[in-house]
C-alpha cells in the first residue's frame, strides 16, 4: 500500500499523553502512539513530531501563580522536552531511530534545531522530535508545529486529539454538534472554530499548508490517515 503523504508532522498534545491520570503520563498510551508511528514510519513515510507540554505544566494565569508569562512560557517548553524524551525512549524501544531537537540548547540530551540537519534525518528515515517549542516565549507548541512543518517542507500537519475530527460545536458538550469531513481555512475562522491558535493557523493559512484533525487515542487511526482513508477532518 501507498502512503497518501511521504512527510508528516505530528501534533501532539501534553495532555493527551496523561490518558486517565491527572498529571503526567500513562506509559500505555505512550506505548500505543509509538506502535502507531512505527506502522506509518515502516511504510516510507517521514516523521516529524511535536508534543505539547500540558500534562507537566501549563502556562498559568500570572495573576493566580506569581509567574510572569514569559517566565512561565519557558517552563512549558522545558516540559515539552521532558514529553519528547519519554516519546524518544518508546519509540526506540520498537526499533526506531530517532533524534530530540531542542530549540532551547541542551547539548546533553537533545540535539540543538538546525533545519537543515532536521530535513537531513527525515531523509535518512529517523523520527525527528521538535522540542522546546519555538524556543520563544508567547508562542504555543500548536504554532512551533506549525512553522516546524513548514521549514521541513512537510505535506500535511495531522493534529491527534481526543475528539475524531472538527465539528459545528464541542462534542463532549454538545450531542447534537456536526462533524465536518472538510473544511477551509476560512470557514474555520469565520465560524471560531478553535482548530489551532490563530498564529499556527494563519502560518498554514497563508502557505497552504493542509491540517488533519483526527482521533490518536483510536489505535491504528495514525495508519488509516496515511492511507488515504476518511478519518477525521481535513482543513484545506
Amino acid at each position: 500500500m501507498l502512503p497518501k503523504f511521504k512527510r508528516v508532522l505530528l501534533k501532539l498534545s501534553g495532555e493527551s499523553l496523561m490518558g486517565d491520570k491527572s498529571f503526567g503520563f500513562d506509559t500505555d498510551v505512550i506505548a500505543q502512539y509509538a506502535k502507531d508511528v512505527k506502522a506509518i514510519a515502516d511504510l516510507g513515510v517521514q516523521v516529524a513530531i511535536v508534543i505539547g507540554g500540558g500534562n507537566i505544566y501549563r502556562g498559568m494565569n500570572e495573576a493566580e501563580t506569581g509567574i510572569e508569562r514569559a517566565h512561565g512560557d519557558y517552563m512549558g517548553m522545558l516540559a515539552t522536552v521532558i514529553n519528547g524524551m519519554a516519546l524518544q525512549a518508546s519509540l526506540e524501544k520498537v526499533g526506531l531511530y530517532t533524534r530530540l531537537l531542542s530549540a532551547i540548547k541542551m547539548e546533553q540530551i537533545a540535539e540543538p534545531y538546525i533545519r537543515r540537519r532536521a530535513i537531513r534525518h527525515l531523509e535518512k528515515g529517523r523520527i525527528v522530535i521538535f522540542g522546546a517549542g519555538t524556543g520563544n516565549p508567547y508562542f504555543t507548541t500548536d504554532t512551533a508545529g506549525s512553522l516546524r512543518a513548514i521549514e521541513i517542507n512537510a505535506d500535511v500537519i495531522l493534529k491527534g486529539t481526543r475528539v475524531d475530527g472538527i465539528y459545528t460545536a464541542d462534542p463532549e458538550k454538545d450531542p447534537s454538534a456536526k462533524k465536518y469531513e472538510t473544511i477551509s481555512f476560512q470557514e474555520c475562522i469565520s465560524q471560531q472554530l478553535k482548530v489551532m491558535d490563530m498564529t499556527a493557523f494563519t502560518l498554514c493559512m497563508e502557505n497552504k499548508l493542509p491540517i488533519i484533525v483526527f482521533d490518536m487515542n483510536q489505535p491504528d487511526n495514525l495508519r488509516r490517515v496515511i492511507s488515504g482513508e476518511k478519518v477525521g477532518t481535513l482543513v484545506k
